[in-house]
């Protein structure tokens, strides 16, 4: 008989053996290159397994499958209940050792396959794998969000402009709530000069008192907000140049300034 249908070994490779019948299970005992395509299929489901399998996950809005369907062309239902996680599912697969060891080389009624067939094989141990990583990947958002881990909201936001004697520099900062702390995200392209350190703060905006978040060291930074800075007044981001006097006063030495806008 001819070789299995790409579809059907990765059908087998997933667990689903009852999809072949018994002249096609005797042929994957037999036929080294299925087996081989086989075992690559169950390589990629077993790469997920031990990505997925180490904590229970969410179950996926229907939306999610969808995605996934339709970036691979996979027009068939969602592969899982909603009461499983994908770990659940993988585990169920068989183990197919005995069938990734069969020697490759040449045996009694074994044939060769077009080059077009090899090829659109391969394809589809590309696609197979491409579908295992990218559910793999939604897999930990959801086991990010589950454990806790938020993303930072973005309140605020100021383009900071540059003072006169720093003409060209630019920034931009960001103010964010990260799971109930208040942050700033500060970037900064501007000429570095040989010494002294830049620091940023934050201004009122009447100019009337400002507060220390720390020194920029580079060209990025992200800063904690002291608990109690009432930003509804201290609206203005400012990055200035300091000396290394060991005064903490800022320098009047700005380098850029913007306002802090809602998001």
């Amino acid at each position: 008989m001819s070789h299995l249908d790409p579809e059907l070994a990765a059908l087998i490779a997933m667990g689903e053996t009852d999809a072949a019948d018994a002249q096609q299970l005797d042929h994957l005992a037999q036929c080294p290159e299925c087996a081989d395509e086989v075992a690559a299929f169950a390589a990629a489901a077993g790469a997920a397994r031990g990505a997925l399998a180490e904590q229970p996950l969410l179950t996926p809005p229907p939306r999610v499958w969808q995605a996934i369907s339709a970036e691979v062309g996979f027009t068939g239902s969602a592969p899982m209940a909603a009461s499983a996680s994908p770990a659940d599912h993988l585990a169920d697969a068989p183990a197919l050792a005995p069938l990734a060891a069969t020697p490759a080389g040449p045996r009694a009624g074994a044939h060769r396959v077009a080059r077009g067939s090899r090829r659109r094989r391969f394809t589809l141990a590309i696609a197979l794998a491409g579908t295992v990583a990218v559910a793999a990947v939604v897999a930990g958002v959801w086991v990010a969000q589950d454990a806790g881990i938020q993303s930072p909201t973005i309140v605020a936001e100021a383009t900071l402009d540059a003072f006169p004697d720093h003409e060209g520099a630019q920034g931009e900062a960001l103010l964010e709530d990260v799971d109930g702390r208040t942050q700033v995200v500060v970037t900064l392209d501007a000429s570095v000069p040989d010494d002294g350190h830049r620091e940023v703060w934050l201004i009122a905006a009447d100019g009337s008192d400002l507060v220390s978040l720390g020194v920029l060291d580079g060209s990025e930074g992200t800063f904690e907000v002291p608990a109690g800075v009432d930003l509804d007044r201290f609206t203005l981001v400012d990055v200035s140049q300091e000396a290394d006097d060991g005064d903490p006063a800022h320098s009047g030495d700005s380098i850029v300034r913007g306002a802090l806008e809602p998001a």
